[in-house]
């Protein structure tokens, strides 16, 4: 293909953003790994997690490491699209004038958008937020605004019910990945975030990583070169497909959950686009592995941050969706035989 790239090279490029973060956010190497996944998959990414567990360090870490822009905008009840847009104000003169918001500062720079609890947003701003998710683009002061190096990210306020809105489905389904960020458990890494006072302080925290190790212009066409590089065996693609096939008609296959009505379980999920975004972080993963093709670990290890979010229940078993998504993800695992 055209503008090869030097994969070897960007590999290491690659881990050492990863090791990066690791510094910066302790105790989460698997959320890491997944999302610098999604970043040199070149997928956007919703975050799940309790207040104050280090989810915006963790994306201003990110946007760091990849130079560029990095906007953020509040998720409230009266956010309208036009708050993407520009900011009204009365200028020095006294007059009306406007200025870009966060979405327009930086122009095709922008590299990070971080949507801060998503579901306290009406559906007005998160159809806006779709098509930048679909196009990476919006329409303002009669133009069409393009960022084509852009990855956003999202975030969920779980613990407050009232005034909030559940992400659409379709909105959901453009996140390439839905990572769960949770404090560390291990006894050293508390001690560490309560006691070492390099965590107290995000900015300086985050201004002692390397800027623009990996430039956020040079991902799209290295994530291209990632996909063509990979090869999947056609036992390979067997098994992802039977993956597929199990996760639409789980019923069919045998899998039984306790508890629950396997005929009325499902609502819907597991898209061709969710499958191909799929196989897309598979093989970005393989690379990091250091391997120029596809095996059936390459696939578990993302399964579960990609698939997800992409299965829809029905009525009361929505409402139990944190705890029977894994449980059946995981039956479709043990049910098809790897090659």
């Amino acid at each position: 293909m055209e503008n090869k790239m030097d994969l070897p090279a960007w590999r290491e490029r690659a881990l050492a953003f990863e090791q990066a973060l690791n510094t910066a956010v302790v105790g989460m190497p698997e959320q890491i790994r997944a999302l610098t996944i999604a970043i040199f998959s070149r997928g956007h990414v919703l975050l799940e997690g309790d207040v104050g567990v280090g989810k915006t360090t963790l994306l201003r870490a990110a946007a760091h490491l990849l130079g560029g822009g990095y906007q953020r905008i509040e998720g409230a009840i009266d956010l309208m699209p036009s708050d993407f847009l520009y900011h009204a104000y009365i200028n020095e003169q006294g007059q009306a004038a406007v200025k870009p918001g966060p979405l327009l500062q930086h122009d095709e720079a922008l590299s990070v958008f971080f949507f801060n609890e998503i579901n306290r947003a009406r559906p007005q701003a998160h159809a806006l937020f779709l098509r930048l998710m679909a196009e990476r683009s919006v329409n303002a002061f009669n133009r069409e605004y393009h960022f084509p190096h852009l990855t956003v990210f999202a975030d969920r306020n779980r613990l407050e019910r009232e005034e909030t809105f559940e992400i659409p489905a379709a909105a959901r389904d453009r996140f390439l990945m839905e990572i769960s960020v949770k404090a560390p458990d291990e006894r050293d890494l508390q001690r560490a975030l309560m006691f070492d006072t390099r965590f107290y302080d995000v900015e300086a925290l985050v201004g002692q990583l390397p800027a623009g190790l990996t430039p956020y212009d040079q991902l799209n066409l290295l994530a291209e070169n990632i996909q063509v590089s990979i090869r999947a065996e056609m036992p390979l693609q067997n098994y992802a497909v039977d993956l597929w096939r199990v996760l639409k008609d789980p019923l069919a296959a045998g899998i039984q959950l306790p508890d629950v009505d396997m005929s009325r379980l499902l609502a819907g999920g597991a898209s061709p686009r969710g499958m191909a975004m799929l196989m897309r972080s598979a093989r970005t993963r393989a690379w990091l592995e250091g391997r120029d093709y596809l095996t059936p670990d390459d696939i578990r290890a993302v399964w579960p941050f990609v698939v997800t979010h992409r299965v829809f229940f029905n009525g009361a078993y929505a409402l139990q969706h944190e705890h029977l998504a894994p449980l059946l993800l995981q039956a479709v695992l043990d049910k098809v035989s790897a090659p």
